[in-house]
């Protein structure tokens, strides 16, 4: 049987506005910049990119706003709220930027309750804060009273103005110590600087994972060589549209863990932290 596959890290095709790094970085993967424009236009409807899902082999895709515009660009959450309205395989993760918005935990129960929303992607290394912030606080306690994952990025980025200071996993040990029933989920895993600190993260703190979104899939095993024993901390994403996600799949099958160890990386923890039947 056909194990459930969940994408937990995609963005939207299309953004209100996007930085001239982010495009770039996206078009990179395809022949031409017209060619990603094009791909990019056909699956901001989001019928053509059930069809997608369909053929990749995704069950469950969590699509994420974004609100960055000094480095990657703004996805709104209305623009999210209305992409996912399309199909309950589509599943709404609302954001905020702290210089941007006000009364974010008013805001993060009114999404949820109201709006359909099922999780929040916060992103330090964009918006430049870091994630102890006591300001930050009002919005884990609403998250953990409703029972939503709250993703972070962690780790390093490409993109112009990022500052990775800001994505050190450690800077969770304070939230994750503070809300002990919050479920927090680390974005690329610390790539790059900080895969052991992922990995001392999700061994201290039974509500904490890793999202592999980002790593090379084939060398999962090099930098976290107890992936297999600790499979019930790791969480499957891509970071479409700028990679081949059903290739993405079949490297995590192939990984040398064993196959109750794949399956739950690939869909059976994001079902649990998701509340999926």
């Amino acid at each position: 049987m056909k194990e459930l596959v969940i994408d937990f890290h995609v963005h939207l095709a299309a953004y209100e506005n996007l930085s001239a790094s982010t495009f770039e970085f996206g078009a990179s993967a395809y022949p031409s910049p017209e060619d990603y424009t094009a791909y990019c236009r056909k699956y901001s409807d989001p019928r053509s990119f059930i069809e997608l899902m369909d053929e990749n082999g995704v069950d469950y895709t969590v699509v994420l706003a974004e609100y960055a515009p000094l480095t990657t660009g703004i996805a709104s959450n209305e623009k999210v709220e209305a992409f996912c309205r399309a199909n309950p395989r589509l599943i709404p993760f609302c954001s905020f930027n702290p210089f941007l918005h006000d009364n974010m935990g008013k805001k993060l129960e009114d999404l949820c309750l109201n709006h359909g929303f099922k999780g929040l992607k916060l992103y330090p290394t964009y918006n430049h804060f870091y994630p102890n912030d006591n300001f930050m606080y009002p919005v884990y306690s609403v998250a953990e009273k409703l029972g939503i994952p709250v993703l972070f990025h962690t780790g390093s980025s490409i993109f112009a103005n990022s500052r990775i200071k800001y994505g050190d996993p450690i800077l969770l040990d304070d939230v994750a110590v503070d809300f002990p029933n919050l479920k927090l989920i680390m974005a690329h895993g610390g790539r790059g600087p900080w895969y052991d600190e992922a990995m001392t993260m999700i061994r201290l703190h039974k509500n904490v994972y890793i999202d592999v979104t980002g790593l090379p899939p084939f060398k999962l095993t090099e930098f976290y060589p107890d992936i297999g024993r600790f499979a019930h901390k790791f969480i499957f994403g891509t970071d479409w549209p700028a990679v081949d996600v059903r290739k993405n799949i079949q490297m995590i099958r192939d990984l040398p863990i064993s196959g109750q160890a794949i399956a739950r990386i690939l869909g059976g923890n994001a079902r649990q932290l998701l509340g999926l039947g």
